[in-house]
């Protein structure tokens, strides 16, 4: 992502301010931190992890340049029920209804 607009699916979370967990749910211990219904969203933060490129033919032999691309990541903060914060993948959540 080259500018900074927030994807639709995010506004929508940010515009709810509350969450429902998307697909099939999250792991037991993570899912134990918070109420039945829908999850009150604490933030949402954008993050870039930064990619990698090896030009070094001694390290990866046969691929002179290898390149690993940058990475676009929305990460939304949950609100738990003893007001705890938990920060997940966008991907994880999706706005309640």
């Amino acid at each position: 992502m080259t500018e900074n607009r927030i994807p639709d699916a995010i506004a929508a979370i940010r515009q709810r301010g509350y969450v429902v967990w998307a697909g099939d749910a999250p792991s037991a211990a993570l899912a134990a931190h918070f109420d039945e219904g829908p999850i009150k969203v604490g933030g949402i933060r954008h993050v870039r992890v930064w990619g990698l490129q090896v030009d070094d033919e001694r390290e990866l032999p046969g691929h002179e340049r290898t390149s690993i691309p940058d990475e676009e990541l929305w990460q939304v903060e949950l609100v738990a029920a003893d007001g705890s914060k938990y920060e997940v993948n966008a991907t994880m959540v999706r706005p309640a209804p």
